[in-house]
């Protein structure tokens, strides 16, 4: 080894140097320079919360002590980088405040575990020693990993603990009692980082205080303050392998996801093997000679190497989707479906003709098809979903179908109440279960326990018109007969509900999608007045007394209320023939009904 050595950023972070002290392959060297560039570039890093960062100012601090141990000089040199410098960090400019040092000092060799920076340094003309990538990096958290082991969670202060089991059948084990230190954490950190870099492994997620590393079949989830209150490691892996058969699935949904079903949503809570069941149905498009690819972040879904597993581009899926159409897949199965772009980026690309499985966390099937109401108009739903999947425990508990149709609403009869409604139906049993329509100004879902089952329409609908009507009224009282609402308000509230010429109640009628008969809460105490009803024309009559002038009254046909009314100044009050009023009036005439006519303020 040589006598002076200066260190690049690279091989700091990969824990080679210290390494070497500890081992005693260091007897030549008297000098270790660190760049200040390196410092400023370690800080920067654990400034944003990026592991690497911490993990680079551990590590100066550990060959300091193992200098200080073995008399060996540490010493910082160099210019400190500016802003300029620090921005185009990414394309070189660090590197090359490195180098300068390198070439400053005689007799110094550059160390560094970047294959890049040794091929610059060399055709520069300086001395280097390149330490290449081990093939086989330890990772010391694997010791408390087996075959059951589901996920690892390792914290500071607190004893290891694993779930063991299967998806939905699970225990949480102590693993020791001895609590995680902090340089124990910090150690497995430093192992995955810079396994990391070794092999195929990404950073999927680099937060402050959070980062997320898929390094093979390990997702690992690493937190720190301020984003934690304390260090935190947590590594998930599947335990599982399963293809589509192993789920016991009918002949019928398999002819279905094999023909028909292109817009397929797997629901259910976390934990429940949704992502197993989704990587089951990448093969098995795979082996129906379909062209399959993956939106993922993370990227850990376990599938055949024929997958192509995509993260979002520069941190997008709307990027990532425009080289998606370019690539020309059958089928895209969309992991973690959850933010609105997400959501988005699903539709579109189902309504671009890719056939498209998604996975969203949700604690019922219907709770899955909430997340796109409001997001999509609901005519649009059933051309982007056509099958629900709900997933618990590992195991397919129900699976929904989705379509389209216009008709009157269960439960409602007049036909002019027809609208675009969606049918959700059991698929195996074709049961009608849901119905999703705007009722109001509002997207519902009604379950409908039997097709000929109102209780849910009239209780939603008794619900909806007792919200209108108590802003007229507090007190209102509503009933459903049919389709026709029966609203008992005070008698002041009546004109403001039927407003003028009938404008007010008309429009509430359009709005609610609902007929709407308003009387009034009780009978007036009055006393039952004398009274004619004569026929002219178009219009009837009724006739009174010359002292009801002025006098208000209230109208009722065997009981029922029919209207109020003020009596003009020819004691009469014209009623026409065409009007409901008059219809019913005419009705109740031929009929032989009992009217009754009762004043609301006698002498």
């Amino acid at each position: 080894m040589y006598e002076r050595i200066v260190l690049d950023t690279s091989i700091i972070i990969d824990g080679k140097i210290s390494y070497l002290l500890e081992n005693n392959e260091l007897k030549e060297c008297k000098e270790i320079i660190i760049p200040i560039a390196v410092l400023d570039e370690l800080q920067a890093q654990a400034s944003l919360g990026k592991e690497q960062g911490f993990i680079g100012l551990n590590e100066v601090k550990r060959i300091r002590e193992l200098c200080s141990s073995k008399n060996i000089k540490v010493t910082f040199k160099g210019d400190r980088p500016s802003m300029d410098d620090i921005r185009l960090a990414r394309h070189g400019r660090i590197d090359a405040l490195i180098k300068d040092v390198a070439k400053s000092e005689e007799h110094a060799v550059l160390v560094t575990a970047d294959y890049v920076q040794a091929l610059v340094a060399e055709a520069e003309g300086i001395n280097v020693r390149y330490f290449s990538k081990e093939s086989k990096p330890n990772l010391s958290f694997e010791r408390f990993m087996d075959d059951n082991t589901m996920s690892l969670h390792l914290m500071q202060g607190v004893p290891p603990l694993a779930k063991k089991g299967q998806p939905g059948r699970f225990e949480l084990v102590r693993l020791r009692d001895e609590p995680c230190s902090y340089d124990e954490l910090m150690q497995m950190i430093k192992e995955i980082n810079t396994a990391a870099r070794l092999m195929q492994g990404a950073n999927e997620i680099s937060m402050n205080g959070a980062s997320v590393i898929q390094l093979g079949k390990y997702r690992i989830a690493i937190t720190r303050p301020p984003f934690s209150d304390k260090l935190e490691v947590t590594v998930v892996r599947p335990t599982v392998r399963l293809t589509l058969e192993d789920y016991k699935v009918s002949s019928r949904l398999m002819e279905r996801l094999r023909s028909k079903a292109e817009g397929i949503l797997i629901a259910g809570p976390p934990g429940s093997g949704k992502s197993t069941l989704a990587s089951s149905i990448a093969d098995f498009y795979m082996r129906q000679g379909k062209i399959v690819k993956t939106f993922e972040s993370p990227r850990d879904l376990q599938v055949s190497d024929a997958v192509m597993q995509y993260a979002p581009l520069e941190g997008s899926f709307k990027k990532a989707a425009e080289i998606l159409l370019l690539v020309r897949p059958d089928y895209t199965i969309f992991d973690e479906v959850r933010k609105s772009e997400d959501f988005e980026v699903f539709a579109d690309l189902r309504l671009a003709g890719v056939g498209m499985v998604g996975v969203v966390h949700a604690a019922s099937p219907l709770d899955a098809i909430q997340r796109f109401i409001g997001r999509l108009e609901l005519g649009m739903i059933p051309h982007v979903l056509d099958t629900i999947i709900f997933v618990s425990s590992g195991e397919i508990r129900k699976v929904y179908e989705l379509s389209l149709t216009v008709r009157v609403p269960t439960g409602m009869y007049e036909q002019d109440l027809a609208r675009p409604l969606i049918e959700v139906r059991d698929f195996e049993s074709g049961t009608l279960e849901y119905e999703i329509y705007t009722f109001g100004e509002e997207n519902v879902i009604v379950p409908i326990e039997h097709e000929n089952d109102s209780n849910g329409v009239k209780r939603l609908a008794e619900e909806r018109v007792m919200e209108i009507m108590r802003r007229f009224d507090k007190d209102a009282e509503v009933h459903i007969k049919g389709n026709k609402a029966i609203v008992k308000v005070s008698k002041s509230a009546i004109p403001l509900i039927i407003g003028k010429n009938g404008s007010t109640v008309k429009e509430l009628e359009r709005m609610l999608g609902i007929s709407i008969d308003v009387e009034p809460k009780v009978k007036s105490l009055a006393e039952s007045v004398r009274f004619s009803i004569n026929e002219a024309g178009n219009s009837l009559y009724l006739i009174f007394d010359y002292d009801m002038v002025n006098k208000s009254i209230d109208v009722y046909i065997n009981d029922d209320y029919l209207f109020s009314a003020v009596v003009g100044k020819k004691a009469k009050i014209k009623i026409s023939k065409g009007s409901d009023i008059g219809k019913r009036l005419l009705q109740a005439l031929m009929a032989g009904d009992k009217i009754t006519v009762l004043s609301t303020n006698p002498s």
